[in-house]
């Protein structure tokens, strides 16, 4: 079996925006869904590890694109390990069309947690560290590895919303492509007529649950980007992000 997998979507029409062009959040779900196809054919997928009370957590998630597929174009997400540590892993992405065209590329943070104890665990003991054997060092990802968000203490409150049922993933907590949405909707319908996202970053914190209100603050840090901090109810940080645009 190949170290890199490569899986095929479609860009359908409903997960397309007013534009035609695949939403950001959904081009992020087809990243994670290929990350499980190929963590699961491989063995430490999360079928397997929810079965000995383990799960894959997000910790975090760059996305940078020179453009979305449009509707009904048939695309591949190729994905792979970049490195393994104790508690994290780094995985790749590249989006690429069926006629070898590149959209974007991707890079994750992944952590591997007790679901009992929610508390990180150690990703060698999974098969005796099987997960070496499927590391990929020098396969070119060229795209920056982000770091942490910096925000200062006068970011503005700009929204804050409920959290409800379609919110919740598999883990319980709120859905880590469910952040991506509501973060994206902090700007109206206009500002996309105009502006196209290029890159955007989200670094988990905390977890978020069902029935918990988000409020989301803002700070733009330079003429194309923005920063966003999320706080939930108890007022526990939950994730930042930064986004930064284009003109279309």
């Amino acid at each position: 079996m190949d170290k890199i997998g490569c899986y095929e979507f479609l860009a359908e029409p409903f997960h397309c925006d007013f534009s035609g062009r695949l939403f950001m959040g959904h081009m992020g779900n087809h990243m994670l869904n290929a990350a499980d196809f190929h963590s699961s054919a491989r063995g430490f997928g999360m079928q397997y590890l929810m079965s000995i009370h383990r799960s894959w957590v997000l910790s975090r998630l760059a996305i940078e694109m020179t453009e979305m597929p449009r509707q009904y174009t048939k695309f591949n997400v190729e994905t792979w390990v970049e490195s393994a540590m104790r508690y994290f892993t780094s995985r790749n992405f590249a989006v690429v069309g069926t006629d070898g065209k590149t959209y974007g590329y991707g890079r994750s943070i992944w952590a591997m947690i007790d679901t009992e104890t929610r508390q990180p665990t150690d990703i060698y003991d999974i098969d005796n560290g099987a997960i070496n054997q499927w590391i990929v060092p020098d396969k070119e990802c060229p795209i920056d590895k982000g770091g942490r968000v910096k925000m200062s203490d006068t970011a503005t409150l700009v929204h804050t919303i409920d959290t409800y049922y379609n919110d919740v993933d598999i883990n319980g907590h709120i859905n880590s492509v469910k952040y991506i949405e509501h973060v994206l909707d902090l700007w109206p319908l206009d500002w996309y007529r105009t502006h196209q996202i290029r890159r955007f970053e989200i670094a988990y914190v905390a977890e978020a649950h069902g029935g918990d209100q988000l409020s989301f603050y803002r700070e733009q840090t330079e003429s194309d980007t923005y920063c966003i901090r999320i706080v939930r109810t108890d007022g526990t940080e939950c994730c930042r992000s930064k986004i930064t645009f284009g003109n279309n």
